[in-house]
C-alpha cells in the first residue's frame, strides 16, 4: 500500500506581489537617481546595497525562499557568503589598484 503524502506549499496572495513589484520599481528608480549624485569612491557600494536588496526581494518572495525549508535556506545563505566573499575580493583589488588617485 502507497500511503499519500501530502506537499504543503505556501499560496502568496497577488497583494503581495503586487507590493513586492512596486518595491523592485522604487529600488530601480533609486539606482538611477544614485548614479547621477557624485558620491565619489561610494557610487559602487551604493549601487551594490541597492542591487543587493532588490535581489534579497527577488529571492524571498519571487523564488519563496521565505516560505521554504532550512536546508534551502541554509544552501542560499552559503551562496551569499561566497557571493560576499567574492565582493570583498574585488573591492580589495579595485582599490589597490588606485594608489596614486586616492
Amino acid at each position: 500500500m502507497s500511503e499519500q503524502t501530502e506537499n504543503a506549499q505556501h499560496i502568496v496572495g497577488p497583494k503581495v506581489y503586487v507590493l513586492i513589484l512596486f518595491a523592485l520599481i522604487v529600488g530601480t528608480l533609486a539606482t538611477v537617481g544614485a548614479s547621477f549624485v557624485e558620491m565619489g569612491v561610494w557610487n559602487p557600494v551604493v549601487a551594490l546595497a541597492i542591487a543587493t536588496g532588490k535581489a534579497m526581494l527577488v529571492v524571498l518572495f519571487f523564488m519563496h525562499v521565505k516560505y521554504s525549508t532550512k536546508l534551502t535556506k541554509l544552501t542560499i545563505a552559503s551562496g551569499l557568503f561566497i557571493f560576499l566573499g567574492l565582493i570583498t575580493m574585488t573591492m580589495a583589488d579595485y582599490i589597490s589598484r588606485a594608489w596614486g588617485r586616492w
